[in-house]
């Protein structure tokens, strides 16, 4: 089932609307699923609006949080999310700290005691936006094995990054440090596809590529990787005084429950630095050279880091989003939901 970018907006927002949420909140995450949607990163996109409605329903989200921005410094601040939308809690701390950066230089601003806020890439997307360099990083359930571990600790706990390059060149990137993001198994198992070897383990520790039987996502680069979750949970949870590696709550436990999760931006005005224009023009000039590097044997070019998702999305924005058939039918039904994830083992079928 193929749909414009507006045609899919308006059913992911009606449906969160149905739920609880209001209007405005409802239209930014609306914004933030179809922007996964359109880069192909369907793991973010219309596969979460029926958890997002039951945990809205049941109370689990804040319909009206009182949210609040407490500077800490010239540079620094904490949004305090009162465990609303992390979609709407994450684009306001932003817009907070790109003015913040554009002021003096460098923001640093914590998020904390929200919900799931979607995929990252958006959140630092707004600062190349506005000629700023944008990083962001969250924590999540704890679903990874850690380097020589037998029994999860850390989340998929991604990372985003981006920059602006001349005109309208920008350069994104985010990833989650497991192999792939507990999303992209979701996906799979919407699609009834296997899923490689190397991304997870089963109950027993083997791997496995049977996306229903999947009990332990797997590190980047084995103890690389594992460093990198640490570092995440260190700083969007540690830092702000939350709940961190097997403590952070589990997306499925108890959908009355906020779930105080944390969240990182940090954002950069390269005016401050070697200035905008050098900066726009260095960028530009590494995704022209690597575009121009010779590709190994059986590949057509290499892409710079996110342009996969960037090609995606002009693609979508012509020719539509697709969308699971199960998916649509349940944005198109007169469900909320249909009580598929409360209490329920985050690994389970």
């Amino acid at each position: 089932m193929k749909l414009t970018h507006q045609e899919l907006h308006s059913l992911m927002k009606n449906k969160l609307m149905q739920a609880g949420l209001t209007e405005e909140h409802a239209s930014i995450v609306a914004d933030v699923l179809v922007h996964a949607d359109l880069r192909g990163i369907h793991s973010h996109g219309a596969v979460r609006v029926e958890y997002y409605s039951e945990r809205i329903s049941k109370g689990g989200t804040n319909t009206h949080p009182n949210f609040t921005f407490e500077k800490t410094g010239p540079c620094s601040a904490i949004f305090h999310g009162d465990n609303g939308s992390g979609h709407v809690a994450a684009k306001l701390a932003m817009d907070e700290a790109i003015a913040m950066a554009k002021e003096n230089g460098i923001a640093v601003v914590g998020i904390s005691k929200v919900g799931h806020s979607g995929a990252l890439s958006y959140f630092v997307e707004m600062a190349a936006n506005a000629g700023l360099v944008g990083i962001s990083m969250c924590q999540s359930d704890p679903m990874a094995v850690p380097f020589n571990g037998a029994e999860v600790y850390y989340g998929t706990n991604p990372i985003a990054f981006a920059a602006p390059g001349e005109g309208t060149d920008k350069i994104i990137f985010d990833m989650a440090t497991t192999v792939q993001a507990w999303g992209k198994v979701l996906d799979a198992r919407s699609r009834n596809v296997a899923i490689p070897d190397t991304w997870a383990v089963d109950a027993n520790g083997k791997p496995t590529t049977d996306a229903h039987a999947v009990h332990g996502l797997l590190p980047i680069a084995g103890p690389k990787g594992y460093g990198l979750m640490m570092m995440v949970d260190v700083l969007a949870g540690v830092l702000l005084g939350l709940p961190f590696g097997k403590s952070v709550s589990s997306m499925y436990h108890d959908l009355k429950e906020g779930r105080n999760l944390g969240q990182l931006h940090i954002v950069i005005d390269p005016a401050k630095f070697a200035g905008a224009e050098v900066v726009r023009q260095g960028i530009s000039r590494m995704m022209k050279e690597l575009n121009e590097i010779k590709p190994a044997e059986g590949v057509d070019m290499v892409f710079y880091p996110g342009q996969n998702t960037e090609i995606a999305e002009r693609e979508a924005l012509a020719n539509g989003v697709e969308i699971v058939d199960e998916i649509y039918n349940y944005l198109i039904s007169d469900a909320i939901y249909v009580n598929s994830y409360d209490n329920k083992d985050p690994f389970a079928s």
